[in-house]
């Protein structure tokens, strides 16, 4: 049941990243990265939500590069 939810969870993302620009879609994935880093490290609360903030920032800066 759980792994279900997780790919219902992955389908939903992608299908909404349709109208997306480069760098927003660059930004949501960093992000969606740099929190999973996080998490899997084991850092506090503060620690993961930075992580997704810098992660977010680089993709899309990365994703902004023509």
């Amino acid at each position: 049941m759980k792994s279900a939810l997780i790919l219902l969870t992955v389908a939903f993302t992608l299908m909404g990243c349709d109208g997306m620009s480069r760098s927003q879609k660059g930004a949501l994935t960093g992000a969606a990265l740099g929190s999973g880093i996080g998490l899997v490290a084991g850092g506090s609360a503060g620690q993961v939500i930075g992580a997704g903030l810098i992660g977010g920032a680089a993709g899309y800066i990365v994703g902004s590069i023509p």
